[in-house]
């Protein structure tokens, strides 16, 4: 049995979501409660099979995310822009950054527009890995989903998006 499947019954039962409403004296939905407490767990699960799938690659999710981002602006972005568009702060861009560089598939450059600022430019190198990878890594998710049938992946697709439409309901003050 592999880490993920022993995982599975790490998470609640809908029994175990209602003795715990009612240990606290709330008026919750058990089956809402189940719903978020398995879609927080499926994340995580999920972030930790991302990061052995980017492994693969010699990358992170975090890198993986930022080269296509590089490759869907037409090769290059300023920082601020792939802060706001990955949804992290500049320091992780600039950590993300440095190691790309370092492997030469990202370069930095003054900016066209504003002769002070710099943009990230995709390399020739940082192209040809998404290439490379591009065949084993889409089969890859294909499969992940491969359980459902068309109709049901959409509908998978409105859920989540109306799902995180709410998730600052978590992040909320």
């Amino acid at each position: 049995m592999s880490d993920e499947e022993s995982n599975l019954g790490a998470v609640p039962t809908h029994d175990q979501a209602r003795r715990q409403i009612a240990r606290y004296g709330l008026d919750a939905d058990p089956q809402a409660v189940l719903v978020a407490v398995r879609l927080m767990a499926a994340g995580a699960q999920l972030d930790r099979a991302s990061e052995v799938h980017f492994s693969r690659f010699g990358l992170s999710t975090g890198r993986y995310r930022l080269l296509t981002d590089l490759e869907d602006s037409d090769g290059e972005k300023a920082p601020s822009q792939l802060a706001k568009s990955l949804g992290v702060s500049r320091a992780t861009i600039t950590g993300l950054v440095n190691g790309l560089e370092r492997e030469g598939l990202v370069a930095r450059r003054a900016s066209v527009e504003d002769g002070r600022g710099a943009v990230v430019v995709l390399t020739a190198r940082g192209a040809q890995r998404l290439r490379d990878m591009a065949a084993d890594h889409f089969a890859r998710l294909q499969e992940l989903v491969g359980g459902l049938a068309v109709d049901e992946r959409g509908l998978f697709l409105d859920l989540l998006e109306r799902i995180t439409q709410r998730i600052g309901a978590l992040t909320a003050e």
